[in-house]
């Protein structure tokens, strides 16, 4: 009986013990409940191929996608006290502070970068949705500011990513603070002749969207994104009507009036750069076309003796022939 325990058992076992699979590897679409593969996915740019819809995309990555060729220079924000109100719900404000950074690697929810759009030198601010719903606190308010600030000192087009559920509670009136601060830094963009474009992305409500999110010069919303302040049950509980299908979203906006146009991911960055280039008066470069030939590799009758020779040699053949 020893050798069924000891072999034949742990043989049944392993055959019937269920495969384990990394969670990350399939992503469900949220409209049609397709399974996607996550490297599909991430290169159509987080994009479900068949239905079109926009996921939420790391703001590492929405850097990378948007500056050329990925590459950006990470502007520093000032620091800010983590947790002035010492406030505590269900736990401590400065414990979720730690889970987050420790869950995303950043100090808090704005990342803010400079780099080249088509040639274009431009600034850009991307709200992370993943930290703490991408939610308004004083980190955020200085992240906006800095880069605003930034962008009139080296008189370049702002462009702001917002993806969030509004200004962050544990802080109080001091998260609130941030939405006329960082109206004072639309009005400094706006002095200068500077263009501020906002992209509205999925999705972003309250007190963001109550500030600086609905200031631009021009409003751009991704496919799908849900934009407003309140949410749609407590608008519904409070006028006591039945809202409409397709309340918030972006499609909605833009027939309302409320954006300016929604743009894929996909044509997001050539969109930006030929508006900031229509608004500064400056030129940009084309995107590179895929196959195009280099016109500085092409031979030409300057070259060398070396490079043409072989050239003459053969119409040389082909007169004789």
């Amino acid at each position: 009986m020893n050798w069924i325990n000891s072999l034949v058992r742990p043989k049944i076992r392993d055959l019937l013990k269920k495969r384990e699979v990394p969670e990350n590897l399939w992503i469900k679409c949220p409209e049609t409940g397709e399974m996607v593969f996550h490297r599909d996915l991430e290169a159509n740019l987080w994009v479900v191929p068949s239905s079109g819809h926009h996921m939420r995309i790391p703001a590492k990555k929405r850097l990378e996608i948007f500056f050329d060729g990925g590459d950006y220079r990470k502007l520093e924000t000032p620091d800010v006290q983590a947790d002035p109100l010492k406030f505590r719900d269900t736990k401590r404000y400065s414990d979720r502070l730690k889970e987050n950074r420790a869950k995303t690697g950043e100090m808090d929810a704005v990342h803010v970068a400079q780099g080249q759009v088509n040639g274009m030198d431009m600034t850009a601010a991307v709200q992370d949705f993943a930290f703490m719903g991408g939610s308004l606190g004083m980190a955020a308010g200085e992240a906006i500011l800095t880069g605003m600030e930034k962008a009139v000192a080296d008189k370049t087009p702002f462009v702001l990513f917002a993806a969030s559920g509004g200004a962050r509670m544990q802080e109080g009136i001091l998260s609130l603070m941030q939405m006329p601060r960082t109206t004072v830094g639309v009005q400094m963009l706006r002095e200068e002749n500077l263009p501020y474009i906002v992209v509205l992305t999925n999705p972003t409500t309250g007190g963001v969207s109550a500030s600086y999110a609905m200031l631009g010069d021009v409003h751009i919303a991704e496919p799908g994104a849900q934009i407003g302040f309140a949410g749609r049950r407590v608008i519904e509980q409070t006028i006591r009507e039945k809202l409409p299908d397709g309340f918030q979203s972006a499609e909605y906006l833009l027939e309302h009036g409320m954006v300016d146009m929604v743009v894929t991911r996909h044509d997001l960055k050539e969109t930006i750069a030929r508006i900031c280039g229509l608004l500064m008066k400056r030129e940009i470069q084309p995107p590179p076309v895929a196959g195009a030939e280099d016109p500085s590799e092409t031979p030409t009758d300057s070259d060398s003796g070396e490079q043409a020779e072989p050239a003459a040699e053969a119409q040389e053949a082909a007169v004789k022939a």
